[in-house]
């Protein structure tokens, strides 16, 4: 998973400048390549697997001893933990709902770490997104929050994901950018000049 080129950085840079000399809001957005490693998930189900597994066997068939047991108990988790480093099949042991936990932490976390509760008026907003979890959140502080409802950003959230999932990461930056710029020109529109807040793509790797 690649994140995106520095020609296609500044596309997103440029219309986020654009969409700013519209409205008073404050735009910043992040990608991350991951929420989180996960490397403690493939190694609990390694270790679930191995112990259940061989030790279901055993009790059924009594083919094994106590020592053999141990020694098929410990090479079952040792191939499962090699196995499960493949991130297509790594992937899949992770439950959905932690994902989204991990991404949706992340996204709060970028919120403050940028600043965007301490701008003036209150207008800061937050594009994030989490490409390993396909995952795309719009936060807002109380000045834009006030103008318009969490409901509305609903459907540009979801065609955004669609295009994360679909590996149009930057398609789904501009097409969102773009949204968002008509709903804030509307509803906040530019009373100041102001640019407290960076405009460039904020780019998170991925984790060892």
């Amino acid at each position: 998973m690649t994140l995106l080129t520095e020609k296609e950085q500044k596309q997103v840079a440029d219309a986020i400048t654009e969409v700013e000399k519209a409205t008073d809001a404050e735009l910043v957005t992040v990608l991350a390549a991951a929420s989180d490693n996960y490397s403690y998930i493939p190694l609990l189900w390694a270790g679930i697997i191995a112990l259940l597994i061989p030790g279901a066997i055993n009790y059924f068939t009594g083919s094994l001893g106590a020592d053999w047991l141990l020694v098929v108990q410990w090479a079952t988790f040792i191939v499962l933990c090699l196995l499960f480093r493949f991130p297509v099949i790594g992937h899949h042991l992770i439950p959905a709902p932690v994902r989204f936990w991990r991404a949706s932490n992340m996204a709060r976390r970028q919120f403050l770490e940028h600043n965007l509760h301490h701008t003036e008026g209150g207008v800061g907003m937050l594009i994030f997104v989490s490409e390993a979890e396909h995952y795309v959140e719009i936060l807002v502080d109380q000045g834009i929050a006030e103008k318009v409802s969490d409901d509305v950003w609903g459907d540009i959230v979801k065609t955004f994901t669609d295009r994360v999932r679909s590996g149009e990461t930057l398609a789904g930056f501009l097409g969102c950018i773009d949204s968002c710029g008509q709903l804030l020109g509307e509803q906040l529109p530019a009373t100041r000049e102001k640019n407290e807040l960076p405009n460039h793509l904020v780019l998170i790797p991925k984790r060892s």
